[in-house]
């Protein structure tokens, strides 16, 4: 797994995420940021996650030089956030299944 590769997936999922409006402009609370929960699924949207944890956390590991997960599962979580928009989201379904399969 080339970190420029993960690196690259993930700045195509923030600019899907852009596309398909949902990007926010502002930040989540911290007290819905510190939920202990798996995605923070109590406190924010998979949108959410994906922009203020998920590619954060990534792209710190990445200029660390630190190991990536060796298990990635956002999938699942992935298609169910989808189900329940109207957006197209196929594309996001597409980038998410990348980023699983080079994180497993």
């Amino acid at each position: 797994m080339s970190t420029d590769h993960i690196s690259a997936l993930l700045t195509e999922l923030e600019q899907e995420l852009q596309h398909l409006n949902m990007w926010d402009s502002t930040p989540p609370s911290v007290e819905a940021l510190a939920s202990t929960e798996p995605f923070c699924v109590d406190t924010l949207a998979l949108n959410q996650w994906l922009q203020w944890i998920f590619i954060p956390r990534l792209r710190a590991l990445i200029e660390g030089g630190l190991p990536l997960p060796s298990n990635c599962s956002i999938l699942p979580i992935a298609e169910e956030f989808c189900s329940q928009q109207s957006n197209d989201c196929a594309k996001l379904l597409i980038i998410v299944t990348k980023i699983d399969q080079n994180l497993s």
